[in-house]
């Protein structure tokens, strides 16, 4: 396999200005600039696939830890640290983790941050199909009272969601970046279709109840513990903002669009899931009673309380399916390109065939495979455990917050010693800038020196205190079947990773692989 891999470096493609096929577009400049060649086809999208994730999503974090008033506090304190991470990731969609790191440890720590965003991402692509296969259960029981869930039907339920979204980014793949614009109609127009029925309709309660009512049906002993315990479900709303980030080779002028479409999603996600949380918060009713609904979701039991009607509750939370159906395609499309990515760069086990690319429709197919692979794989959980999305939350959010938390630390560090230069001192279209053995520049996207250092030690702080409560479980007491498993699943991958860079890794992978030469 080494000499594979030593074979394609001494075959890097050279890179001439002024050829049309090398680099005339700005965008395969751009990417020729950081020492890759231009492999998937670029499309041009009003933006990059920004990762809205559901405001009816966001909207159903009313927690047994936390309560209404924890539910609208810890939405707000995750709002603020999520757009300080995604400022901060703004800045870094050109910059590799394995430039900002010290020399003698660019290339380990590149490999881990590899590892953890993958199991992130991968973790991700499965929370987005169980969600939707747990709230199909809830539409179930909804129209038929009888019905029992059981935890194979949601995996069940979950590999036909998955089906779907491979479906899109296979067989389909031509109109995904259609359907990326549909979901953001989708979110716009089915936020109004159930905040206007749903305010009117419900009966309504008084800001004291909703402001100052908090809960901690977990146990904790104090509700400090249960507060912090369930920002982790409003953390997980605002995952994917940075799912441009991991598309990058398919948008067109992505130097540009990316920190846009990354900060207009947390900007949209935030007031739109903002307002929505209030609106259900308003017209809860008694907390207790939904928490304690045998319809999976606390909001879909609003839904009915507020209709009084069970066509009408399944009409608003088919909406709210449609979009998590629709959400799970986009994750699939990101966790593929992520995975492909680093095996590109040779971080991964059998990376020669898992960064093939289909000549016909440029796509990843092989990753696309593995991703959907891993998340029939995750999903299993739900047979066994009666918490198993809360643990698919929990390895989705320690897994990417654990490489944001490494990328920005190391930025912070770049930032206050001056080590990255302006975009501007380096010739545009002559010289590899942000990959081994080149200088370190700045973005097109900057953040003035005062203002990024005091936003990078937010993000930190911010990503500290939310990766430690992601591992705590939900409740105490823990029993084998309410054990939060991310620790196992978090601890196992740092295993796996570091014994494959020891035997093999620590051969072949550099950090990122430069293609191209001037």
């Amino acid at each position: 396999m080494s000499g594979i891999y030593e074979l394609q470096d001494q075959n890097k493609s050279k890179v001439t200005p002024g050829n049309a096929e090398n680099g005339n577009d700005r965008d395969a400049v751009q990417l020729r600039r950081l020492g890759k060649k231009p492999v998937l086809k670029v499309q041009d999208r009003f933006d990059a696939p920004p990762g809205y994730s559901s405001p009816l999503k966001l909207a159903s974090v009313l927690h047994a830890n936390g309560g209404p008033a924890g539910a609208i506090y810890g939405f707000l304190v995750v709002w603020v640290g999520s757009l300080c991470t995604y400022l901060c990731l703004s800045e870094l969609a050109s910059i590799w983790v394995s430039m900002l790191a010290p020399k003698p440890y660019q290339k380990f720590l590149s490999y881990i941050t590899g590892w953890l965003t993958i199991t992130g991402w991968q973790a991700a692509n499965a929370s987005g199909a169980f969600n939707s296969g747990i709230l199909i259960q809830g539409l179930i029981a909804l129209c038929n009272p009888n019905h029992v869930s059981k935890g194979w039907q949601n995996t069940l339920l979950s590999w036909a969601v998955l089906a779907f979204a491979v479906s899109i980014n296979t067989i389909a793949s031509s109109l995904l970046a259609k359907f990326e614009g549909l979901i953001l109609i989708l979110h716009i127009v089915g936020f109004i279709a159930i905040l206007i029925p749903l305010t009117y309709l419900a009966p309504h309660a008084n800001a004291q109840a909703v402001f100052g009512t908090f809960i901690n049906l977990g146990g904790w002993d104090t509700q400090a513990y249960s507060f912090f315990i369930g920002l982790v479900g409003s953390a997980y709303a605002f995952v994917g903002a940075d799912a441009a980030v991991h598309m990058a080779e398919e948008i067109k002028d992505s130097a540009v669009v990316i920190p846009r479409a990354i900060l207009f999603s947390i900007a949209i996600n935030g007031a739109l899931g903002l307002a929505m949380l209030i609106a259900i918060l308003f017209c809860l009713g008694d907390p207790m009673t939904v928490l304690q609904t045998p319809l999976g979701f606390p909001f879909i039991q609003v839904f009915l309380d507020a209709s009084k009607s069970i066509p009408g509750a399944a009409i608003m939370a088919s909406i709210v399916l449609v979009l998590g159906i629709s959400s799970t395609t986009g994750l699939l499309a990101s966790s593929s390109r992520m995975f492909w990515s680093f095996a590109r760069d040779r971080g991964l086990p059998f990376s020669e065939s898992i960064s093939r690319v289909d000549g016909r429709t440029s796509i990843p197919v092989t990753a696309v495979a593995i991703t959907a692979t891993i998340s029939v794989l995750l999903t299993l959980i739900g047979i066994g455990s009666s918490v198993a999305f809360n643990d698919i939350i929990s390895i989705t959010v320690v897994g990417l917050y654990a490489s944001y938390l490494l990328a920005i630390t190391l930025l912070l560090w770049r930032r206050v010693t001056g080590a990255i230069r302006p975009n501007d001192e380096t010739p545009f279209e002559t010289t590899i800038v942000n990959a081994p053995d080149s200088v370190l520049t700045w973005g097109p996207f900057k953040m003035p020196y005062l203002t990024g250092i005091i936003i990078n030690a937010l993000a930190i702080g911010y990503l500290v205190i939310v990766f430690l409560f992601a591992f705590w479980p939900p409740a105490h007491p823990v029993q084998p079947s309410t054990m939060n498993y991310a620790c196992l699943v978090f601890g196992c991958v740092i295993i796996v990773s570091v014994a494959w860079y020891l035997a093999v890794a620590n051969k072949i992978y550099k950090g990122p692989v430069v293609e191209v030469q001037y």
